[in-house]
């Protein structure tokens, strides 16, 4: 027991002494400034209620009406069919009666258009390729106009008229050919002896534009020339081109030779002129079947200006055969004396068409 209670002492003994003065302040508790403030709480996280949120209504557009069906139909039916006009009538009707479909209404109708242009675009280019391949001798059409008159009594005549038409359309030329003669005897003598056939052909520049050129013979003895032959040339236009109507004019210089006569018996004198011819041509088709038209010319010379001019009303019958009033007038300022300068004729004929 003695040896570890002098170890304890000796242990003791080496420690410093404490200053008792250092000791009391120890023991004395620090005034509250030199204590250190222990570091704030943490602030609390505040936690905002959650904003009540209205009940999920899907705000969608919501689908655009059809346009009726029956009007639909209406619409197909008249589109099917190849009446531009009756389809015009339908879409305004539809248009009219259906205000809130004018959109797709427009839209069928656009599209009915533009399938009538594809159409008409592919005809023209397969027929520009058929007349670019055709012979001279195809794509003729023409028409033989045939009437007569036969009285008896204490007048005995009779009258016979013909005329042939013939016309060619192509590419960029366009034929015509016209023949005509008109024969009266009345109790034995001589009437009425007329005769005229002309070729024109004409090349197109443009739909509208084109030249033309003339080659006409001409035989009238009342009119006092047994002889008039015309060599002429020059600009037509087409002034109106529709499917009911038609006016062409043409005008230009032309050389004209005739031989007149005298008691229509010997031949008096001839002369040669240099002429302005101006010309009309004239179609309207006012309802179908019917067609009216006006063919005039006129030429301008030193030495006998004349004019002739035809109106005629044409009424299908059947197929191709037509009916014709028709009402012609000739003019010649230098008739031989004792004929009148005016020559009127009413006439009905009949027409085949080819």
């Amino acid at each position: 027991m003695f040896r570890p209670f002098c170890a304890i002492v000796a242990v003791v003994a080496l420690v410093p002494a404490v200053p008792a003065e250092a000791a009391r302040r120890r023991a004395r508790p620090a005034p509250p400034s030199a204590i250190e403030a222990p570091p704030p709480p943490p602030a609390p996280i505040v936690v905002p209620p959650p904003v009540p949120q209205p009940p999920f209504v899907a705000h969608l557009t919501p689908p655009k009406p059809n346009l009726p069906q029956a009007v639909r139909a209406m619409i197909d039916a008249a589109t099917t069919g190849d009446d531009p006009a009756a389809v015009a009538a339908v879409v305004r009707v539809a248009r009219q009666t259906n205000p809130n479909f004018i959109a797709e209404i427009d839209a069928l109708f656009d599209a009915y258009t533009g399938r009538q242009r594809a159409a008409r675009e592919a005809a023209d280019r397969a027929a520009r390729e058929r007349l670019a391949a055709a012979g001279i001798l195809e794509y003729w059409k023409g028409e033989i106009e045939l009437g007569g008159s036969r009285s008896t009594g204490n007048t005995e005549s009779l009258g016979l008229y013909g005329a042939l038409g013939l016309t060619r359309e192509g590419l960029n030329w366009r034929h015509r050919l016209v023949a005509r003669a008109d024969v009266q005897e009345t109790n034995g003598s001589t009437t009425t002896e007329r005769i005229n056939a002309s070729w024109q052909p004409s090349y197109k520049f443009d739909p509208k534009l084109y030249a033309y050129g003339l080659a006409q013979y001409e035989h009238d003895l009342f009119a006092g020339f047994d002889t008039r032959l015309t060599a002429g040339a020059g600009l037509g236009y087409t002034a109106l081109s529709t499917p009911k109507m038609k006016l062409e004019l043409e005008g230009g210089p032309a050389y004209r030779h005739t031989s007149f006569i005298d008691d229509f018996d010997v031949a008096q004198k001839r002369s040669s002129t240099i002429a302005g011819r101006a010309s009309l041509n004239f179609r309207w088709a006012p309802r179908e079947g019917v067609t009216i038209t006006q063919v005039a010319a006129v030429f301008v010379e030193t030495g006998d200006t004349n004019a002739s001019a035809t109106t005629a009303l044409d009424t299908r019958l059947f197929g191709p055969l037509r009916a014709r009033l028709s009402y012609n007038v000739q003019y010649e300022r230098d008739a031989p004396p004792g004929r009148d300068s005016l020559d009127t004729l009413s006439r009905a004929t009949l027409i085949y068409g080819f």
